[in-house]
């Protein structure tokens, strides 16, 4: 079973993976990952058949949506998402053996990770200058290499390229998560367990309303969204693909049903998957939501039958 996730080795991605193998998410021990230099090329080693599955980043609670990841999801038709986990998130500052804290340094990390410890940074290292690098470890291994002075990575990153810990467990904001996702090609989606998400990009008609109308066909039946993105559709200003994430299952009636509602508004739509979700689902509101469409549904079938 060949995964493809961000590399090199040592990156937070690289132990999401794990974590998914340990929870027996790909269904064998025997897991071979395969180092990519972004979510992009991870994805696309699925489409082309060079993975089974690619554990990327997604979302994170300080600087939200891992847009690379969203933007690959969108324009790579044949794949979905799976999975899911949440990892707590805390750096390691590092650096050459040697090497001191002082004004003036180069700074490489993730631009994304770079946003969850500016403010640490400030104040511990003054002036510096920021570097990014593809992953957190390939910016481990860009300071190892001498293309920079200091590196803000996973601790293990350290013990991999030789550098030395200056201060471990770094964040501007403590409890800091990042959600991470398997990717595999499309197929049935994982079962319903009652605490589920769905995921879903659409792009709507050009007129007045229409994403307001696209998003009531859920508020309607009572489909609650956790997240709402925009992103600019390329090659023109001012059209935009939506990406939406529902909690619930495919499964679920009401969920089903908003979806064929949306389908019917949307210029274009794609299905990212149903998949088990880290956070607990309202059950109780889910079972009167479909009760009421249960309800609905037969009153309507008793108006064509002439019963009611």
């Amino acid at each position: 079973m060949t995964v493809a996730y961000l590399g090199p080795r040592g990156t937070f991605t690289e132990a999401a993976l794990w974590g998914f193998a340990r929870r027996g998410d790909f269904g064998t021990d025997e897991v071979i990952p395969l180092d990519c230099s972004s979510p992009r090329e991870a994805i696309d080693a699925v489409r082309a058949g060079r993975a089974d599955f690619a554990c990327v980043a997604i979302e994170n609670s300080v600087d939200g949506p891992v847009t690379p990841t969203f933007d690959a999801l969108a324009t790579a038709p044949g794949v979905q998402i799976y999975k899911e986990l949440d990892l707590p998130i805390a750096f390691a500052v590092m650096v050459r053996p040697g090497t001191s804290l002082v004004d003036g340094l180069t700074v490489s990390t993730h631009p994304v990770a770079y946003q969850q410890v500016k403010g640490w940074l400030g104040e511990n290292l003054g002036a510096h200058e920021f570097v990014a690098a593809s992953s957190n470890a390939a910016a481990a291994q860009i300071v190892a290499a001498g293309g920079a002075d200091v590196a803000v990575a996973p601790a293990r990153a350290a013990e991999l390229f030789g550098l030395s810990i200056v201060q471990d467990g770094v964040a501007d904001v403590v409890g800091a998560r990042t959600r991470f996702v398997v990717v595999g090609r499309s197929g049935v989606p994982t079962a319903r367990t009652g605490a589920d998400r769905t995921g879903v990009v659409f792009v709507v008609h050009n007129v007045p309303g229409a994403l307001v109308d696209a998003l009531t066909e859920f508020a309607l039946r009572g489909v609650d969204l956790s997240r709402i993105e925009s992103r600019p559709i390329e090659g023109g200003l001012g059209t935009y693909r939506f990406h939406v994430d529902i909690n619930g299952h495919i499964d679920d009636a009401p969920v089903a049903e908003a979806l064929r509602a949306l389908y019917l508004r949307c210029a274009e739509i794609q299905f990212l998957g149903s998949w088990p979700a880290e956070v607990p689902r309202d059950d109780e509101r889910l079972a009167r939501d479909t009760a009421r469409l249960e309800e609905a549904t037969a009153w309507v079938r008793a108006l064509k039958e002439g019963t009611r």
